[in-house]
């Protein structure tokens, strides 16, 4: 779906929230320019790629409003097939289940993406799991580690599923399969790992990863090929630029809530007619759950019978939830999409909900391009390299200067959408709404904004 339409920064019911909530509360504390920028910039991260691939660079940032966040991100290059992973999980429930999938997802793509024999290569010479993660995988900004008992039970969960993957027949491979074989599997190991035989201190804690749960999007980029995959309700939106007509945002995934209404017919399929009232209720699963795709989340998909037997002596009778007859209500199977990249296509644009109640699609479009254009138009120019005369070196020089007068505040993409998101008008940054916005007090600011995850990856159109 593209989307070619004209763009207002905010809405004007969110404006007129904060208005009303400035109104009745005590003054919030103004930030300085300064202030705010520092905290706009504090997670910022750019990576560049200087070699020949189709991935020029990329720009990603967080803004927490949960505490502690629950939104999570991941980047990473497949060693053995050189292609590019990028990912956003948002988790709901807490942070246990995003932060575990946002570790250990892209290694079970990048597993899936090996042929047959690679794959037993790699693990012939490579004995432990942990020896052959760091052969399949370039992370970058990953600094966190697993506790020794958990990652020991993930790292036995990984050879497993090698293994397995070894004696699988890949001569009808797809990368849209592999994505789905990946989500499911590492989906299948989180319930395994909750009934592993451990103490009840690390049951308690892969009960919580279990009962927790995470939307994801995962974007694929291998040459000029682009894959998607999405459960939830992140987004990825595609920048394509023309000459005559300026910039459209590409939609490369759907949401998986109640606003899709093929979604909202699956799920009814799925479960008998006298439930048709009580599987989704007031615009939730069960009542309870917004996002209809999700991994972890297993208090709508396993059994009553374990829900009694494990959940209950942990989490309570509450921790089933109302009307629950024919589970699973609830899949971690990713929707795919495919896209071969142009030169037109400039970036790609992944980000948790949290922009997504902010701005349109198409709006983080327009201000990555225009941002994408400004730092251009002020790198140094190299004129030696260019026989030009004097009246064309004045008037590049005359346009550069109109350029400088245009300069970002942020060299960061990611850090452009989120200060635009939340202090963004019709007539630019007000610093004024900003300000509020960044100083909520923590028991109200989950009402006015989510947890703010955002990747800019951005095309090399030269490759292509």
């Amino acid at each position: 779906m593209v989307l070619r339409h004209g763009c207002s920064f905010l809405s004007k019911k969110l404006s007129k929230t904060v208005r009303n909530f400035a109104r009745q509360h005590a003054p919030v504390p103004k930030l300085t320019p300064q202030e705010v920028t520092k905290i706009l910039q504090t997670n910022e991260f750019t990576k560049e790629f200087n070699d020949n691939s189709s991935v020029k660079s990329y720009d990603t940032n967080q803004l927490a409003s949960n505490n502690p966040i629950e939104d999570m991100r991941s980047e990473a290059r497949c060693k053995l097939t050189n292609g590019f992973l990028f990912g956003i999980f948002d988790g709901h429930g807490g942070n246990e289940c995003s932060q575990v999938i946002s570790k250990r997802l892209f290694y079970y793509i990048a597993a899936c993406l090996l042929p047959t024999e690679t794959l037993k290569d790699v693990i012939d010479t490579k004995k432990s799991p942990v020896e052959f993660k760091k052969h399949l995988l370039d992370t970058f900004n990953d600094n966190a580690e697993f506790v020794t008992e958990l990652g020991k039970l993930y790292n036995k969960s990984y050879l497993s599923f090698i293994e397995e993957l070894t004696k699988l027949n890949k001569s009808d491979f797809e990368i849209e399969l592999a994505l789905e074989h990946a989500f499911l599997r590492l989906d299948q190991d989180l319930s395994a790992e909750a009934f592993e035989k451990l103490d009840r201190r690390e049951m308690a804690r892969t009960l919580s990863v279990a009962m927790s749960g995470s939307v994801a999007i995962v974007a694929h980029i291998d040459g000029p090929h682009l894959h998607v995959a999405n459960v939830g309700d992140c987004q990825a939106v595609l920048g394509v630029h023309t000459e005559n007509e300026g910039w459209s945002a590409q939609l490369m995934s759907r949401e998986h809530n109640v606003d899709n209404s093929e979604e909202v017919k699956r799920i009814l399929s799925e479960h008998p007619e006298s439930e048709k009232n009580t599987v989704i209720k007031m615009e939730r699963l069960l009542g309870q759950l917004a996002p209809l795709r999700a991994l972890g989340d297993f208090r709508y998909k396993w059994t009553r019978d374990i829900m009694n037997k494990i959940v209950v002596p942990y989490f309570g009778e509450t921790a089933i939830p109302p009307n629950y007859h024919t589970p699973p209500y609830l899949t971690a199977k990713p929707q795919t999409s495919y896209h071969k990249l142009t030169p037109k296509n400039k970036f790609l644009i992944l980000a948790s909900d949290g922009l997504w109640d902010l701005m349109t699609p198409l709006e983080a479009v327009h201000l990555v391009g225009e941002h994408m254009t400004d730092k251009v138009a002020t790198i140094p120019l190299p004129l030696s390299t260019n026989n030009l005369k004097l009246s064309q070196i004045n008037e590049i020089l005359i346009q550069r200067k109109e350029s400088f007068k245009k300069k970002p505040l942020d060299d960061n993409a990611a850090t452009h959408l989120l200060r635009n998101a939340l202090g963004g008008t019709e007539y630019g940054i007000d610093h004024l709404r900003l300000s509020k916005f960044l100083t909520l007090p923590n028991e109200v600011v989950r009402i006015f904004r989510d947890d703010i995850t955002i990747t800019v990856v951005y095309i090399n159109s030269e490759f292509l």
